[in-house]
């Protein structure tokens, strides 16, 4: 009796032990798939560091060495290559002041850094976050309809499609689409039993003349640019042609197309009108945010973009929908910025032979995005092309003497007969910020200008 006594007293210590051992491993070996409610202490976790934000040690570095710098790029400003009418100027982003002075002040033709402005003016009045919306409502008579064109350019039609198609990728950013907008229409007037309509277009939202003063004649035939409307797909690029002549138009029979596939029948001709005040609307596409569309603006060079986008600062400001009016909006914005000296705009692409700007006045802009101050103006800054990889500058910034600057520099490209420009932003070897201009006028050989700007930016980016 005595020895099972013991046996039994022995065999519940040894549950006893059991049963704290295998509690301990269940609190030290917990799963996903039998979790315990006891918290057991966590190991310090390992910090993650990462690359700080691309403007953030702006002023940090220490300011180039004044005379080096200056000498470097006045011998460059002197060079033959840029002919007889050459400027430039380069500025400390943090501070505004001038680091070297090459008739800065000296107003000259800017060609497409013109577009340097218009992002300005774009970004600080209409906003960074805007869409632009391509809409349909419901016309005057039964069974009508409006397409209303909302000034988006990039509003895709079939040279939009068939181009990604040929390239097997979706252009960046994405546009609208017409064909989702005959698609959401149709819908609509199916849900109302309409099959069959009547159909005009609106492209009222801009006026006045459809091409700017100082435009070559050339400029639409050649394909340069399209008649500037509000109204448009595919920026007036069309399948068979340059440029459509009549951009509303040929946008207007495109979605007569498109919703014939959607089973709506389209009667009698197409015809302008203006929509109704307070019409009915049936369906809409918006297009890519205002930064995005800056951006592909400023790095493509896009002057079709860049037109309908100095439009909507007219619009913004409550001034005239047309050149004219633009050109005073766009001085009026910057004028609030405290950065409207020596500047003299007549479009928003940078066409206009009448156009005049100072190099110091395209590098105070690049500053003012810059600043830590002006967040939605940054946009300006990301959207510049990257020399030797991206955009205007993807096939630059080969040669001995400007390599160096290859994925240091990032500036605005600007091209007419005769003009050659750039204006962007670097570090300096000291981790500087700094803006710069370098701008000629009266190039004969643009091969040779463009490389000697590509060495001063390299130099400033060596400094």
């Amino acid at each position: 009796m005595r020895r099972e006594r013991w046996v039994a007293v022995a065999t519940l210590a040894l549950l006893q032990v059991f049963v704290v051992v295998a509690g301990s491993y269940v609190l030290s070996h917990d799963s996903a798939e039998n979790p315990v409610s006891i918290a057991s202490p966590k190991p310090t976790p390992t910090p993650l560091v990462t690359a700080g934000p691309v403007l953030a040690a702006a002023g940090d570095g220490a300011l180039p060495a004044k005379g080096t710098l200056s000498a470097g790029l006045a011998e460059a400003l002197g060079d033959p290559g840029l002919g007889k009418n050459a400027a430039g100027v380069v500025l400390d982003a943090k501070t505004g002041g001038m680091l070297f002075d090459g008739r800065a002040t000296k107003a000259l033709t800017p060609a497409s850094t013109t577009k340097v402005v218009t992002a300005t003016a774009v970004l600080d009045s209409v906003g960074t976050d805007v869409r632009l919306a391509t809409t349909v409502v419901m016309g005057k008579a039964a069974n009508s309809i409006t397409l209303v064109g909302g000034g988006d350019p990039t509003l895709a039609g079939p040279k939009t499609v068939a181009d990604a198609k040929k390239s097997k990728q979706d252009p960046y950013p994405k546009p609208a689409s017409l064909a989702q907008l005959a698609s959401r229409t149709a819908k609509a007037l199916k849900a109302a039993k309409i099959t069959s309509v009547e159909m005009s277009y609106d492209a009222s939202l801009f006026s006045g003349p459809v091409t700017a003063p100082g435009w070559k004649p050339n400029y639409v035939p050649e394909g340069t640019v399209a008649p500037v409307a509000a109204l448009t797909i595919d920026e007036g690029r069309s399948l068979s042609g340059p440029r459509y002549s009549d951009p509303p138009l040929s946008a207007a029979k495109a979605f007569v197309t498109q919703l014939e596939k959607h089973g709506i029948e389209v009667e009698g001709e197409i015809t302008p009108a203006k929509a109704a005040p307070g019409a009915r609307e049936l369906a809409r596409v918006e297009s890519a945010p205002m930064y995005a569309l800056v951006e592909k603006m400023l790095t493509e060079s896009d002057n079709d973009l860049a037109e309908a986008l100095s439009r909507q600062v007219a619009i913004k400001e409550g001034l005239p929908h047309t050149f004219v009016g633009e050109a005073k909006a766009v001085h009026q914005v910057l004028g609030r910025l405290k950065a409207d000296q020596g500047v003299e705009v007549h479009d928003g692409s940078g066409l206009s032979t009448r156009n005049r700007i100072t190099p110091a006045a395209l590098a105070r802009l690049i500053a003012v995005a810059a600043s830590p101050a002006n967040p939605h103006l940054h946009s300006l800054i990301s959207g510049l092309p990257v020399a030797g990889f991206t955009g205007t500058l993807d096939n630059r910034y080969g040669r001995s003497d400007s390599k160096p600057g290859a994925g240091l520099v990032r500036a605005k490209t600007g091209t007419l007969t005769g003009v050659n420009t750039l204006a962007g932003i670097t570090y300096t070897a000291s981790g500087r910020l700094v803006a710069f201009a370098f701008m000629a006028d009266e190039v004969s050989d643009p091969g040779a200008a463009v490389a000697v700007l590509d060495k001063m930016a390299t130099i400033v980016a060596q400094s």
